[in-house]
């Protein structure tokens, strides 16, 4: 899933590229990927890109008009991704095709726009046309973005929460921005444990987790911007160290990683540098083993 880090060089990468610049034309291949019908789709065409930016992990694109600000909010969900393109088809997308493009906006010259595609079959992929991102429900009920959280407003939260860090950490009406993949970065790099109750840790151990989850995602951020759209996802995982390296050594300590799975998900960590040497028993009601 698109986090943070991506989602930020994706907006900084259609800015660079659209801002500036009229919308075409839209095409929608997938009308279940539209959350909203007024203001239609077919507002965007004649507005000018103002500005394309993150909110959490969704992408906003802004437009200027007749009729003041209009946004095309985007959530990439687990399986979208955004294909910028300078040689666009003129014909217009077939609804209810079996291609990945669910959606595409045609920007710039000719052929120039980009295309919003989802793979796999869990059709998760969201899109919204709003005159303000706080009518976007989900964006209304999002916690603090991670990124613009003082140590003690992070602090605070943490206090107050009875939660494993884990899913503290990737809950979007606590905290925005974070998904699994980072958390498990995070994590690694504060060598605190998954299943660490938030409301525990010491001071030190919340300084240590405040610090590592922004190096962890201005370093991705940093990585990322100046890639192709194209290659950010491979570029995403040559940085991750414990994410999706199961059985792997960890790069810190050489000790193997471990996962733990659960019926959709799964996350990684480093029994040495994270709980002790202890190994996390893999099964929802997960418990460390003796």
């Amino acid at each position: 899933m698109p986090e943070l880090p991506e989602v930020s060089a994706i907006a900084a990468y259609l800015d660079s590229r659209m801002a500036g610049l009229p919308i075409r034309r839209v095409d929608v291949a997938s009308l279940s990927v539209l959350k909203t019908a007024d203001p239609p789709f077919s507002a965007l065409v004649g507005r000018v890109v103002t500005a394309v930016d993150r909110i959490a992990k969704y992408l906003v694109i802004r437009t200027d008009g007749d009729n003041g600000e209009i946004d095309l909010v985007i959530h990439l969900s687990r399986a979208g991704w955004v294909r910028w393109s300078s040689d666009l088809s003129p014909r217009p997308l077939k609804p209810g095709g079996k291609s990945p493009i669910a959606l595409r906006v045609h920007c710039g010259l000719p052929g120039e726009g980009f295309d919003v595609t989802e793979a796999g079959t869990q059709k998760r992929l969201a899109a919204w046309i709003v005159r303000d991102t706080a009518d976007v429900e989900r964006i209304a009920t999002l916690g603090p973005d991670v990124l613009e959280l003082s140590r003690g407003d992070f602090a605070t939260i943490l206090a107050s929460r009875t939660s494993r860090i884990k899913n503290l950490l990737t809950d979007q009406r606590v905290i925005s921005g974070v998904g699994n993949a980072y958390s498990d970065e995070i994590l690694h790099t504060a060598r605190l444990s998954p299943f660490a109750t938030a409301k525990t840790l010491s001071e030190e151990q919340v300084g240590a987790l405040y610090d590592a989850m922004r190096s962890v995602l201005l370093d991705a951020t940093r990585r990322l911007e100046d890639s192709e759209v194209a290659t950010m996802k491979s570029e995403k995982r040559t940085g991750l160290r414990v994410h999706a390296r199961t059985g792997m050594p960890c790069p810190v300590c050489g000790d193997t990683i471990r996962e733990v799975s659960f019926a959709d998900r799964s996350f990684q960590y480093c029994p040495t540098c994270q709980t002790g040497g202890k190994v996390l028993a893999d099964r929802r009601m997960s418990r460390l083993l003796k």
